[in-house]
């Protein structure tokens, strides 16, 4: 067995034991967390890059680790896999949880117990990337869900632990959609490994007879569950309260991060599980897929316009774009593909860093809505710059990470002679648009005006009230860190260098994408 193989069930075990050790080092210091923290999740960062260098050069592209002395894939028994689509994913979590720390180790949460939170959600999230059968998933997704709820709630008065129940409620609802759907696919094929799956749904689809009725089943309990975990219109409706009222250190990492790994968890069920001949010759289900995608695309962007509160808007932006996503798996092109990996990568690193900049704006200049972003280019011009080039990132303008993947699915729907979907895209571009350009407008174009109240600081969370030095002045440039400021710079340069990346990205999935479709 060869180091690299060892690596994917250490991507998991380690932040869930280190999990552990800012409690127990709790018991005698106060701030052990951020150091645990952060040791970890560089280490996780160095341990995917060499993960991913591995895959690179291995002979069929991917590093397979099985547990439990299964020497062959089987229809039951564990088993991760590490191949092009899932280090990409994995390269996004590690990076984007160690940068965030620089946000945290002065704007908090600082207690011992968010930092338990955090490394379980980060071994949550590798989890889910690294595994190799649906049922595992599942509780990788459980994982995730319980720490996600845990860190909502840990925010600023009763509207967060509102915002936490109705999550968790609505994210147990969509896990138990996705667990009837395995039983279900169980049910018809006895095996729960995905290349095992992937094996025998097509010989099932062949054959016909109730079993291809208990995959139609499958596929429509784990596509429901899934829909509501990416926040897909309708079934949106717990994203935006999670993301307004989850303390500002937590909300980049929820929102780049949870459901972009749970829109990977759908694409890689719908291309490595059912496979593409499956979902082409359904009857509608394609014209489903395509439906619920566009629709929330169109949704999501029309709420954000009327949004007054900028991380609301920003909420019901990420309906819009997962809703992108969405839409280019149910292209069924290798392009489209393509383009909907590269925009969940560009995604979770243009919405880390608009709320990152949302939580610096609260901090120095005591903003939280489009009004009182009036004037914020005159104060705070590194702040308004650093916003407007990622406004102009999420609209899509060249060069940019929102360009490049929006370009791709455009390409890929066309393809695929799904015009409605180019037609989704500029009118989303177009919406887009008009909720960026009121931010600037307030920005660069208003004066400024008083803020009437400040907003309070908050409960730490380790259920304190903050005191003393843990106070954070409220609206004070000096409440604002430079580590906050260099990570919010390292990311707007990071949204515009990956405009240059789109080509990188397609030789790096091509392994994945020729499996898929040839």
């Amino acid at each position: 067995m060869s180091n690299a193989e060892l690596l994917p069930p250490l991507l998991i075990a380690m932040p869930i034991l280190a999990a552990v050790v800012p409690i127990a080092l709790g018991l005698w210091f106060d701030r052990t967390g951020w150091s645990v923290a952060a040791l970890t999740t560089v280490g996780l960062f160095a341990a995917t890059a060499y993960l991913a260098s591995a895959v690179r050069t291995a002979d069929d592209a991917q590093i397979t680790h099985v547990l439990g002395g299964w020497n062959e894939p089987q229809g039951i028994g564990i088993e991760l896999v590490a191949d092009p689509f899932s280090t990409l994913i994995a390269l996004l979590v590690t990076v984007i949880a160690a940068s965030l720390l620089a946000y945290t180790r002065a704007g908090g949460p600082r207690g011992n117990a968010f930092y338990t939170g955090y490394l379980l959600l980060v071994g949550g999230l590798l989890g889910i990337l690294m595994t190799g059968d649906v049922f595992n998933m599942f509780v990788f997704l459980e994982i995730v869900g319980l720490a996600t709820y845990a860190m909502i709630s840990s925010g600023d008065g009763p509207e967060s632990a509102v915002a936490a129940l109705k999550y968790l409620i609505l994210g147990t609802v969509g896990a138990s959609l996705y667990l009837i759907g395995v039983g279900f696919l169980f049910m018809a094929t006895g095996a729960l490994n995905m290349e095992v799956l992937g094996e025998a749904i097509p010989q099932i689809a062949d054959e016909g007879g109730s079993d291809l009725t208990l995959l139609r089943a499958a596929f429509a309990f784990v596509f429901v569950g899934f829909a509501l975990k990416v926040a897909q219109w309708p079934l949106h409706a717990w994203q935006p309260d999670a993301y307004q009222h989850a303390p500002d250190g937590i909300t980049p990492l929820i929102a780049a991060l949870v459901s972009t790994v749970y829109a990977y968890a759908l694409g890689r069920v719908m291309f490595t599980v059912f496979g593409v001949e499956f979902m082409a010759t359904t009857p509608y289900l394609q014209e489903i897929v395509v439906t619920v995608g566009a629709v929330s695309v169109l949704a999501g962007s029309t709420l954000a316009v009327v949004q007054q509160d900028v991380k609301r808007m920003f909420a019901y932006s990420s309906v819009s774009q997962f809703g992108l996503v969405i839409a280019a798996y149910g292209s069924l092109t290798e392009t489209a593909l393509v383009g909907a990996v590269i925009h969940l990568i560009g995604h979770g690193v243009m919405k880390a860093g608009l709320f990152v900049a949302a939580a610096v704006i609260a901090l120095s200049y005591g903003a939280r809505s489009v009004d009182e972003y009036a004037g914020l280019a005159e104060n705070r011009p590194l702040a308004a710059g650093s916003t407007a080039v990622l406004l102009v990132a999420l609209i899509g303008i060249p060069p940019s990470a929102g360009f490049v993947g929006k370009w791709y699915i455009a390409v890929g729907a066309i393809e695929a002679e799904l015009w409605p979907i180019a037609g989704v895209i500029f009118l989303s571009t177009m919406l887009t648009l008009a909720y960026a350009a009121r931010l600037l407008e307030k920005m660069y174009f208003t004066p400024a005006t008083p803020v009437e109240s400040a907003h309070p600081p908050g409960v730490a969370t380790d259920g304190g009230l903050l005191t003393g030095s843990d106070r954070m002045e409220r609206g004070s440039p000096d409440a604002v860190s430079l580590g906050m400021l260099v990570l919010l710079v390292g990311i707007v340069v990071a949204a515009v260098l990956l405009g240059f990346a789109g080509g990188a990205f397609y030789e790096w999935l091509e392994p994945f994408t020729s499996e898929v479709f040839n």
